[in-house]
């Protein structure tokens, strides 16, 4: 696959390497190993990433991928579809966020292999901190006991997590709230009422936030970032994020914090890219 000239491969070698136990991804060098699951099948995704392409192959443990899928997975977690040119353009001279542009141009939010993993890992990551979070998804790729042929553990796909109940859930250090809030989303989309991937080609960012509104225990963080990392949709204002508003509070040279509501309507004037904005604040 091509890689834009200004392709940033660090941050996506970082965000695939958070789980320092490597259950489930194991970065080496500049090349990624991912376990998950292909149309209910144990699957092991490589991506080599070079200067000016990346290598991409998707082994199955069942039939074989069709290889333009395949390129579109890649793509889609590399986050080749997202309009950073557009956005450098528009802001790279604002007073403030134009400095924090030129540090890192070219910089994407890397993505979830697919909607599903964003949306739970989401819900995982409700109010407790990065690292307690990937510790819970650690215990629950453990838990959900799916492995490819060629070792690596696979994350769970909705229909797996759909046939386990709450106290397993609770075992594997998921609170109440977000074991129910998890299996419900799970059903839903194993059953077909809540249609994650085809809304990944087909559906709004608004259509897709109002449906997952309508879920109890999915609040506006969780539905931001699930667009963020699981739809490439760069318009979600992450200001509930503690990250966003800590660099948002360094960037403006304030000792004081910033609440989400200030940081609500700093990052409004900066539509339709407001999460491409918080990536840079991440980053920061």
């Amino acid at each position: 696959m091509h890689l834009p000239q200004n392709f940033r491969a660090a941050e996506v070698l970082a965000f695939h390497a958070r789980d320092p136990q490597q259950r489930a991804e194991r970065v080496t060098g500049h090349c990624i190993d991912k376990g998950l699951m292909w149309h209910g099948h144990p699957a092991q995704l490589h991506i080599g990433i070079h200067p000016d392409h990346a290598e991409v192959t998707l082994t199955v443990d069942g039939p074989p991928a069709d290889p333009a899928h395949v390129t579109r997975l890649a793509g889609h977690m590399l986050g080749l579809s997202q309009p950073v040119e557009a956005f450098e353009a528009a802001h790279g001279h604002h007073p403030r966020l134009g400095a924090l542009i030129a540090q890192r141009p070219g910089l994407r939010v890397p993505q979830t292999a697919s909607p599903f993993e964003a949306l739970s890992w989401a819900i995982t990551g409700q109010q407790i901190s990065v690292a307690a979070a990937g510790s819970v998804r650690s215990r629950l790729i453990e838990t959900a006991g799916l492995r490819h042929s060629g070792g690596l553990a696979c994350y769970p796909d909705a229909a797996t997590l759909a046939r386990l109940d709450e106290a397993t859930l609770r075992s594997a250090g998921l609170s109440a709230t977000k074991a129910r809030s998890l299996l419900t989303v799970a059903r839903l989309a194993a059953e077909g009422q809540l249609p994650l991937d085809d809304w990944l080609h087909t559906a709004s960012a608004d259509t897709i936030r109002a449906r997952l509104a309508s879920i109890r225990g999915i609040g506006p963080w969780t539905i931001n970032y699930t667009l963020l990392r699981g739809f490439a949709s760069v318009d979600g204002s992450l200001h509930g994020d503690v990250a966003v508003r800590r660099g948002l509070q360094k960037l403006l040279g304030r000792a004081e914090k910033i609440d989400a509501d200030e940081a609500e309507a700093w990052l409004a004037r900066f539509a339709p890219w407001r999460a491409l904005v918080a990536a840079h604040l991440w980053a920061g």
